[in-house]
């Protein structure tokens, strides 16, 4: 690792003995194991592994403390907490604004209109700390607004994302701008509850690309007197053999059925390929989710998540099905689900004999409860629901991985009247597209959650990291966990004494209980390798294509050149009926290497562009817009920062506020002008001074191009000192990118100025 400022580097004094102690002391409530951790992370890098709520946040947080004390001569120098979601840098944020007395600022989204040098520069003057989501920090590290050499500290949350092979901004992060050799440095700290995550992740992986090693606790001893390890139980559902039952195949008979129908009439009316295509999938991705859901949840569960599907508008229905294309033919879908929900009404009425109004009834008692109108699999969650329904102060949370199962379950569990004392909703993520499921939506559920008013939550991944959610006494898996990660997570919402981590596991299905096992066995591995050291992988240097502009330090990589370079399209003159963007091509070469060629707007400086031959469709994609981000640099297009080139750099705008010079009157301009003399010369007119630079909207100017910062002052006869003429004068933009009427009432004014220079010439 690259040498560190002395004063940051090196552990000076006794934990306990610093001189500098603000009103806020983290130490006091200190666990032993929490200062030992700490006092590692002040003197070399270090992951933090600890299992959800064993207090990973608190370390942080005396970290922050130590380095802000031992900081205080270097103004510039700040500590940056890298949060994954925009919830977790909320969350965080106030975690340390009420343990420690440091000034924080909070950055996620478009939360902060901050786009230039100038902004960012107070906001480092203003905060101490700053709280963000990783690719705020990855685009100002990018164009300069914040250089890695004056960040202290810098906190990975969650850091497991930041594996070597990943693009996340965690990994371009340290891949870019983290140097071992650079002369300054900052302290990183990640912290995890699983440092294996994902296909292909691992230990060393983390750790090379962190350039830090991680530590646990020693001892399990020491962790247990503060948390508790919930019991783990196995409930089975179904039999032994895994053949579905004739009904079963009866009803996914009958939606294959439906389904081609729909195809066949989607052939015939839809002569567009790309509608064709684009419908073609919305149809199958509902068949598949409503499959999916008279699998798991049965006939009425499956009734339910139709109902919900045709509640909600398109937007709202791809985003309860995680679809991202748009579908061609809305009117399809809305049938295909039309003649689901029918279908699925008549034989839930067929095998009750009963109205749909009468279902009460049905839901009143577990007893009237029966295969197919519940899964099997759902009658043994109602059954683990109605047997700790009873126990005070019950919480609990029921993972699930698909949001409409989330949605539909939540619905059910509502109806289910025996089980009223269990008080449910949903919570899934803030950018999952829902509409109902806002930021301020997600923190109600939470708050609602932690006060009582909810005591049971049906989750999907979002509930198993980081959400301060309130401890629970049981925690089940509907579906499975699909990595350890999630399995680790999800086990540590259980943290109360005596508490319950559950699965729902498919008798019939072997591969289940294997996978459990899987989950503990790699758990174990992974404790016994972090423990004892004998990991021998060993990672090759990996160099990210970057293209920098030497004169600023302005880097982006191949994988930030692809929102570059769409950023620089959507800033193109455009209208109503144009939206310039970048259009993609690929074509397959020799050797199945994979050639981009990138087709720009008429009005960009360059208009195609083409990759170097690929591995991959997405490597190739990335070549190309490097070269079209580097190229457009070369001509201009984009600033010295890597910016488009009307995100003018503050640094070269002139917005000085200054007075103008002494003596505003006009006496000295009518009598050099007119050889007139006023009758009242102390009255001040105006005199005004360009503050803003102004450009020929009919050129587009290279950035390269001198910018000299020259004070310009005019004087303004009172013939052209009236509201829309000094609008006209003086507004630096308008909404339009060219303004006739603007021209058209500044060439007014002008004209009126010169007739009243000429009347008054022969008036004299």
């Amino acid at each position: 690792m690259g040498s560190i400022s002395h004063e940051i580097s090196v552990l000076t004094a006794p934990f306990e003995a610093l001189s500098i102690t603000p009103d806020k002391d983290p130490r006091t409530i200190a666990r032993g194991y929490q200062i030992e951790l700490c006092q590692k992370a002040l003197l070399e890098n270090i992951i933090v592994y600890l299992e959800t709520g064993c207090g990973k946040t608190h370390i942080a947080v005396l970290l922050i403390y130590e380095m802000i004390c031992r900081t205080k001569k270097s103004k510039k120098d700040i500590c940056v907490f890298l949060a994954p979601t925009v919830a977790l840098v909320e969350q965080q944020a106030k975690v340390i604004q009420a343990s420690i007395d440091v000034k924080v600022g909070i950055y996620c989204g478009s939360s902060n209109n901050l786009k230039g040098h100038r902004d960012w520069e107070k906001e480092l003057e203003q905060f101490e700390v700053l709280v963000m989501t990783p690719q705020i920090l990855l685009h100002n590290l990018s164009h300069c607004f914040i250089r890695i050499q004056h960040i202290a500290l810098l906190i990975f949350d969650e850091c497991h994302y930041a594996q070597f092979e990943s693009n996340h901004p965690y990994a371009e992060i340290m891949k870019i701008f983290y140097k071992p050799d650079a002369p300054k440095l900052p302290r990183i700290f990640g912290m995890t509850a699983s440092p294996i995550f994902g296909k292909g992740g691992s230990i060393s992986s983390l750790e090379t690309l962190l350039n830090a090693k991680v530590y646990t606790v020693d001892t399990r001893e020491e962790l247990d007197q503060f948390v508790s390890s919930p019991k783990v139980n196995c409930y089975y559902y179904g039999t032994d053999t895994h053949d579905s039952s004739d009904s079963h195949l009866t009803y996914v008979g009958k939606l294959e059925t439906i389904k081609a129908d729909c195809m066949l009439s989607l052939i015939k009316n839809i002569k567009d390929s790309s509608s064709l295509k684009n419908t073609k999938k919305a149809l199958v991705r509902l068949h598949c989710n409503l499959e999916f859901c008279l699998q798991n949840l049965g006939l009425w569960g499956a009734l339910q998540a139709c109902r919900i599907l045709l509640k909600g508008d398109l937007v709202e229905r791809n985003a309860v099905i995680e679809a991202n294309e748009q579908c061609g033919d809305d009117m399809l879908c809305g049938s295909y689900l039309s003649q689901v929900f029918a279908y699925f009404a008549a034989e839930c009425k067929k095998d009750y004999s009963i109205e749909a109004s009468d279902t009460e009834a049905i839901l009143s008692s577990l007893d009237n409860l029966k295969f197919p109108f519940f899964s099997l699999k759902l009658l043994q969650l109602v059954n683990i629901l109605s047997n700790f329904r009873a126990q005070s102060d019950m919480k609990c949370i029921i993972f699930v991985n698909r949001i409409i199962t989330a949605r539909s379950l939540a619905y059910i569990l509502q109806q289910v009247t025996f089980l009223s004392a269990w008080r449910c909703s949903y919570l899934v993520g803030v950018h999952s597209g829902l509409k109902n499921m806002s930021r301020k939506t997600t923190n109600a559920i939470l708050e609602k959650f932690r006060s009582g008013e909810l005591n049971l939550l049906v989750a999907t991944k979002v509930g198993e990291e980081g959400l301060d959610i309130q401890t629970c006494c049981l925690v089940i898996r509907f579906d499975l966990p699909e990595t350890v990660a999630s399995f680790i997570q999800s086990r540590g919402r259980a943290r109360m004494p005596q508490s319950e981590y559950a699965f729902l596991v498919d008798r019939g299905n072997p591969k289940e209980m294997e996978l459990i096992k899987n989950f503990h066995n790699d758990e174990a591995q992974m404790n016994n390798e972090i423990s004892s050291r004998k990991s021998t992988s060993v990672y090759v240097d990996f160099e990210e294509k970057t293209y920098k502009v030497d004169s600023t330090g302005a880097i982006i990589s191949s994988g930030s050149s692809v929102s570059l370079l769409h950023r620089y399209c959507s800033k193109l003159p455009h209208d109503e009926f144009f939206n310039p963007k970048p259009e993609l091509s690929y074509s397959t070469h020799e050797a199945d290497a994979v050639i981009c060629y990138i087709k720009l707007p008429a009005n960009a400086p360059i208009h195609q562009i083409r990759s170097s031959p690929q591995p991959s469709r997405e490597a190739a994609k990335k070549d190309a817009c490097l070269k079209a981000c580097q190229r457009l640099h070369e001509l201009g297009a984009l600033t010295h920062y890597l910016l488009p080139d009307d995100e003018v750099d503050d640094e070269n705008q002139d917005s000085s506020d200054s007075d103008c010079d002494d003596g505003t009157s006009y006496v000295n301009h009518y009598a050099d002008k007119f050889g007139r003399e006023f009758v009242h010369p102390k009255q001040p007119l105006l005199k005004a001074k360009q503050v803003f630079r102004l450009d020929n909207l009919l050129r587009k100017r290279g950035s390269g191009e001198a910018r000299e910062k020259e004070e310009h002052f005019v004087e303004l006869p009172p013939e052209i000192c009236v509201l829309k003429i000094l609008e006209a004068l003086t507004t630096e933009r308008c909404n339009e990118w060219f303004s006739l009427e603007r021209l058209e009432v500044l060439g007014d004014a002008f004209l009126k100025f010169a007739v009243g220079r000429h009347v008054r010439s022969i008036g004299s």
